[in-house]
């Protein structure tokens, strides 16, 4: 199991992010989907947890500093992660965080980071009522609103037109998505890019980790009681698929994807140099969480069994 005290930081984390920048969230809830993944996987071996453990220490220790700019913003990673005032559990309050996403899930906001935060602090808030004080919630309310003006992230497309914001990029009209409405056909829609294209070297709008753990976030939205929000929240997920699909594939300008060598899930994969470049601390650590709770949807074993194949590629 991955210690409890990581999921305490990890609330404190997204409840103060709000005062450096809506990105900030991501350091918070990476501790959060750390240790929930320990608990949904308890019968790993140890050196897996301990494993994780490291690269939730990485974090904390300000290693990933790179989503805002903590002399501009007055507060220094180590103090996201202070406690809040402490007061009486206020469980029925945890609506206003989804209230708040209810207001900004109509298109995906910085590749999905709205519902993928959302959900994490709802989940945490939901088992953990303790810790679903006063202060808490509103402070993770006030993340969550930040993405009310927030642009849908933005791609890489070669060095001839550079990184273009996903609302100046053009969707073709031909385009041919796969329809889906319901959490079934999320879940494998999502297995089937991951499968068909983690092999490719496209950047931008969150990769497939993104686009994995938006619709792990629409998922647990539901399973936690909010499904009317995670109806609403799929829209903006096929238009975050449309965009992910215009990315070129640029493996000649930066190289092949390598997968890892070993399933992280397996003690081996810990004792590799992982890379953490292009916010791989953070977003590894996300994605194993993600991962599998879009697998749980998946009816095919042969599917799954693929997918987890495919995903070494994200690991890496």
């Amino acid at each position: 199991m991955i210690d409890f005290k990581y999921l305490r930081l990890g609330i404190s984390g997204m409840a103060n992010s709000h005062k450096a920048s809506i990105l900030a969230g991501h350091l918070g809830a990476a501790l959060v989907a750390g240790y929930f993944f320990g608990e949904e996987h308890g019968d790993l071996d140890d050196a897996v947890y301990r494993g994780i453990e490291k690269e939730l220490d990485r974090i904390l220790a300000g290693e990933e500093a790179i989503w805002f700019n903590a002399k501009k913003a007055g507060i220094a990673i180590a103090d996201l992660f202070q406690p809040l005032p402490k007061g009486r559990s206020e469980k029925e309050r945890i609506r206003v965080i989804a209230d708040a996403l209810e207001r900004n899930i109509d298109k995906p906001r910085e590749s999905g980071h709205n519902v993928i935060f959302a959900s994490i602090a709802i989940r945490a808030l939901t088992d953990h009522p303790e810790f679903a004080t006063e202060a808490v919630v509103d402070g993770i309310r006030k993340l969550i609103a930040g993405f009310d003006r927030a642009n849908p992230g933005r791609g890489y497309y070669g060095q001839e037109q550079g990184w273009l914001r996903g609302d100046k990029v053009k969707l073709p009209k031909n385009q041919k998505l796969p329809a889906y409405n319901d959490e079934q056909t999320l879940a494998e829609v999502v297995a089937d890019e991951l499968i068909n294209h983690a092999s490719k070297q496209r950047r931008g709008f969150g990769g497939l980790w993104h686009l994995i753990n938006h619709a792990a976030g629409i998922l647990e939205l539901s399973r936690f009681g909010f499904k009317e929000i995670a109806r609403q929240a799929i829209p903006s997920h096929r238009h975050h698929l449309a965009l992910w699909r215009t990315l070129p594939d640029v493996e000649k300008e930066f190289g092949a994807v390598v997968p890892a060598r070993h399933d992280p899930r397996d003690p081996a994969y810990w004792k590799d140099m992982l890379k953490r470049d292009q916010a791989r601390l953070t977003h590894r650590i996300k994605t194993l969480y993600g991962f599998w709770t879009v697998a749980r949807y998946l009816r095919s074993a042969a599917k799954k069994k693929q997918a987890e194949k495919a995903l070494l590629y994200l690991m890496a």
